[in-house]
């Protein structure tokens, strides 16, 4: 008999019972249901196929603890391949707009949260230095994007904006992450998609009320993680290594997560 493929490998380790205790244990009678998620999503990507199985595991753990859907057509969150020099094809955890939204209301703090593409026109003013917009997004001139805007208002009653120019995203982009400075992966396909993930998780990031769900999703988002132990599913125990950045040293990426300064590779 042949050597198990990686795939195999995974199914034999998802059909484990210890491995269904764990994810009941993270959600409930859902477990079932998102065992067979992972397989299928892993089993629609060739790039997956291919990763190793316990990144597999623990990024679909991350998204067991957060309760989040991975079925990328639904947009909160993803299995994403990356491929590293030194581990081969690997998975990573991205969490997605809808996924970073979810978490916002779920925390109960946010009275009203969302983002926008910004449209010609559509900006009316503006005083960056105290953070105050004027919008009118009936007022659209033409179909030229000018920017993206992330807002929240608490449940206290704080207010906050984030606004970004397409040039500052792009800047942002070429600073922190290696696929849009190479010119392939989300930053080119979707890159609407990416710029308003990025302004809404800056904003939330810096300003918002951060639930541990939050905080956790922060942390893990598009980073690939090593496990300590030889418990792959143990995500309290883990190095997470963002590979999509290149920070000059270890304390300017942890001046970047403490100032909540593009936390990962937005």
């Amino acid at each position: 008999m042949g050597e198990l493929t990686k795939f195999q490998s995974l199914k034999g380790m998802l059909s484990a019972e210890s491995t269904k205790k764990r994810f009941e244990e993270m959600l409930g009678n859902k477990a079932n249901g998102f065992i067979s998620s992972v397989l299928q999503v892993v089993n629609n990507s060739d790039y997956l196929k291919n990763a190793d199985p316990a990144s597999i595991m623990t990024s679909a753990a991350i998204a067991a603890s957060l309760d989040l859907p991975i079925n990328p057509n639904l947009g909160y969150s993803a299995l994403i391949p990356y491929n590293d020099k030194q581990k081969g094809q690997v998975c990573q955890f991205q969490i997605m707009t809808r996924g970073f939204l979810q978490l916002a209301i779920r925390s109960g703090q946010y009275m009203a949260i969302n983002n926008a593409v910004v449209y010609d026109g559509q900006l009316i003013k503006q005083d960056p230095f105290k953070g105050e917009y004027v919008f009118d997004f009936n007022s659209k001139k033409s179909d030229t994007v000018i920017g993206y805007v992330g807002y929240f208002r608490l449940v206290n009653g704080f207010e906050k904006y984030l606004y970004m120019t397409v040039d500052e995203v792009k800047k942002h982009g070429q600073k922190y992450s290696q696929t849009y400075r190479k010119g392939y992966g989300l930053w080119k396909d979707a890159f609407d998609e990416m710029a308003l993930k990025t302004v809404l998780k800056l904003l939330l990031s810096k300003h918002g009320y951060l639930s541990i769900e939050l905080q956790r999703a922060v942390t893990f988002d598009q980073g690939t993680v090593t496990p300590k132990t030889e418990d792959v599913l143990n995500i309290d125990e883990v190095d997470v290594n963002y590979v999509d950045n290149v920070p000059e040293s270890a304390a300017e990426k942890a001046k970047q997560i403490i100032d909540g300064e593009a936390v990962n590779n937005d």
